[in-house]
């Protein structure tokens, strides 16, 4: 049976930290399973974790008026779910629901950021990590927005 440090050493966000640092993210976290239809976290309860999805597909959704929810983002096996744990006033800004059988390693929040605090050469790493995961995510966002909202004129 593998551990979670092991289990993070293949995830993408944490490449290249040494064994011991995946150990100390590992005394945060967690294995859950959620089943389809399942909620993660719902907008605006307390973002107090985040997930690394190991098996199977969550969607972000948003609510839209008079459309109901819809899917604004697939995080696939690999990706992180969830970023407000860094951010005060620590809130979620989506939704978040199983798309099937969820396996996902959670991190607990207020564990982590006491461990940043304590280790500011931590802390930055993570961050960075993080705003990376940002970068990307807005990256796609936009280009979303291109093909939703762009002008397709004749040409």
């Amino acid at each position: 049976m593998r551990t979670i440090d092991t289990l993070l050493a293949g995830v993408p966000i944490f490449e290249g930290l040494p064994a011991e640092t995946l150990e100390l993210l590992a005394g945060c976290a967690s294995n859950v399973r959620y089943s389809d239809g399942e909620v993660l976290f719902r907008q605006g309860d307390e973002a107090n974790r985040f997930y690394v999805v190991r098996h199977g597909l969550v969607a972000l959704e948003t609510f839209v008026p008079p459309r109901g929810a819809i899917t604004i983002e697939t995080i696939q096996p690999g990706e992180v779910v969830g970023w407000s744990w860094l951010f005060p006033p620590h809130r979620w800004r989506f939704d978040a629901r199983a798309l099937g059988l969820v396996r996902a390693t959670a991190f607990d929040g207020d564990c982590l950021r006491g461990k940043c605090d304590a280790d500011p050469a931590l802390g930055y790493d993570l961050m960075s990590r993080f705003a990376q995961v940002l970068i990307d995510r807005l990256e796609w966002t936009r280009l979303r927005l291109l093909d939703i909202y762009g002008e397709h004129r004749p040409r």
